[in-house]
């Protein structure tokens, strides 16, 4: 019987889907699923809401444990064979209102802020330190454990787990697999496409499409056209309804499609959020402050579907195709899964730098996670690449060794960032976001 920890079990919507799925598969029917938060209240909605779909979907083979708090933490993780990993530390009130707010007063704008730029930054600066407690329980109580994180700055955290302990370690996010047939149906392509095969590796929210077929025929020339028609006439003209033109653009000029969204993607780069060109955030659709928006709105969502999903005695679920499930059940039967994950480099992409956290094509079976080695990337996608790496490894350096200076570094070498502020400005926002977020963060020297 396996044992699966859920660390952030008050997020019911993503706790349902993870752990809905295993108790979709045979081999997870009977685990122990242990689920852990600090909120006790959204920790008891989501064990109502568990052991309901437990009765409804799986007859109850499952056994349901919470446990709240800090001092219940070791006893949730003790024997587990994986631990999913779903936290968000400081929520949207204060600390991402902070992440946004503070920038703006330097006349920094971002879009979504979890993953880099000077919000991912403190994101996970606030962040990597519960995640590294979470690993020195593990080490004691399940050394042998998987640590499956799901949890923004994909990279950074799954990158500080990997080089700050021995916890076996792997970033799994949603972008990868929807890819290729996201691009295809934006183009207008999707139905007409019959055998299709896909190549993605790159880092998390920056991985490249670098291969998209139908039967062994390239693809992308097609692509490419449809999409240069797309942008051109959406930027000449204002009123067209056009989504996505950032991740065309970017594709049109460095040949290869990107993972995550263009909200994300205006933001890893210096091009698109530009004080110099205001007129660019019309032009090209991107919409400044679109994360705190998307939190308002979870939270009155919430108001209105936890009844739903919280006390309704006919729940059910359907396995979706969230990575987590298919990771258990490869492991625990050795039958073996392809997967996108987050790892770390080692000389997978050969021309991007080791302690990198890389996402790349893995095999899943019995043996654990076995990435597939990819070479060099196109040079122009390494470069930029390595643009994000550089601010991902100077926050875990700052996360590792408590110390200030890489803090100040790694917001200096962002894209965005540096196209925008000076180097004074750039220190003394750090200043003000780190006396602003206070205790929530550690203390750096």
């Amino acid at each position: 019987m396996a044992k699966i920890t859920f660390m952030g079990a008050g997020s019911s919507v993503f706790a349902k889907s993870v752990l809905g799925d295993a108790m979709c598969v045979e081999s997870l029917q009977n685990s122990h699923i242990a689920l852990y938060d600090i909120d006790a209240k959204r920790l008891r909605e989501s064990k109502q809401m568990l052991d309901v779909l437990n009765h409804n979907i799986n007859a109850d083979r499952a056994k349901v444990t919470a446990h709240c708090g800090v001092k219940n933490r070791k006893k949730a993780l003790r024997g587990a064979n994986y631990v999913v990993n779903a936290i968000q530390v400081g929520r949207y009130e204060p600390s991402t209102v902070i992440d946004f707010e503070i920038p703006k007063k330097y006349g920094l704008r971002q879009t979504i802020a979890d993953t880099l730029g000077i919000g991912g930054i403190f994101r996970a600066l606030r962040t990597i330190p519960v995640c590294l407690d979470f690993a020195r329980d593990m080490e004691e109580v399940c050394p042998n454990a998987w640590f499956l994180n799901y949890t923004n700055p994909m990279a950074m955290i799954t990158g500080a787990m990997l080089l700050g302990s021995s916890v076996k370690a792997v970033g799994l996010c949603h972008s990868v697999q929807g890819c290729a047939r996201w691009l295809l149906r934006h183009v207008g392509m999707l139905e007409q496409v019959k055998k299709l095969q896909w190549k993605i590796a790159g880092i998390n929210h920056q991985g490249w499409l670098l291969e998209i077929t139908d039967g062994g025929k390239d693809l992308y020339p097609e692509i490419k056209r449809r999409a240069a028609k797309m942008n051109r006439q959406a930027r000449k003209d204002r009123t067209i309804e056009a989504c996505d033109m950032v991740r065309l653009e970017l594709m049109l000029h460095l040949g290869y499609y990107i993972t995550e969204s263009s909200e994300h993607s205006a933001e890893y780069c210096p091009w698109f959020i530009k004080s110099t060109h205001p007129e660019l955030i019309d032009e090209f659709r991107i919409p400044l402050d679109e994360y705190p928006r998307r939190c308002v709105k979870q939270i009155e969502n919430w108001k209105k579907r936890a009844k739903e999903l919280t006390a309704n005695p006919k729940l059910d679920h359907k396995r979706s195709g969230e990575y987590g499930s298919y990771i258990m059940d490869a492991m625990e039967t050795d039958k073996p899964c392809s997967i996108g994950a987050s790892v770390l480099n080692a000389d997978i992409i050969t021309n991007l730098p080791r302690k990198a956290c890389v996402e790349v094509p893995c095999m899943v079976d019995r043996n654990g996670v076995q990435p597939v080695h990819i070479g060099d990337l196109p040079e122009q996608c390494a470069a930029l690449n390595r643009t994000n790496i550089n601010v991902q490894l100077l926050t875990v350096e700052a996360a590792l060794t408590g110390k200030k200076e890489h803090i100040y570094h790694a917001a200096m070498m962002d894209p965005h960032t540096a196209a925008e502020l000076t180097i004074d400005q750039i220190r003394n926002m750090c200043d003000d976001l780190i006396e602003a977020h206070g205790d929530i963060m550690p203390k750096f020297k």
